[in-house]
């Protein structure tokens, strides 16, 4: 098992909770689609974020 350091703990909670919020912020319909195309949950919140993190955000 993997021994994280506390800021290295810190930080991977922090992403978990940032996913789960985004996650319960999408419709009941999106996220279907999205689990429909990426299959997972996490393939799909991946994806999504994937995309926001390459394309530039409307000024």
């Amino acid at each position: 098992m993997t021994e994280f350091k506390d800021p290295q703990a810190q930080a991977l909670i922090g992403a978990a909770e940032k996913m789960i919020e985004i996650w319960t912020r999408l419709t009941p319909e999106k996220q279907q689609a999205l689990l429909a195309r990426f299959g997972t949950q996490e393939n799909a919140l991946a994806a999504l974020i994937t995309t926001q993190l390459v394309t530039p955000a409307d000024k």
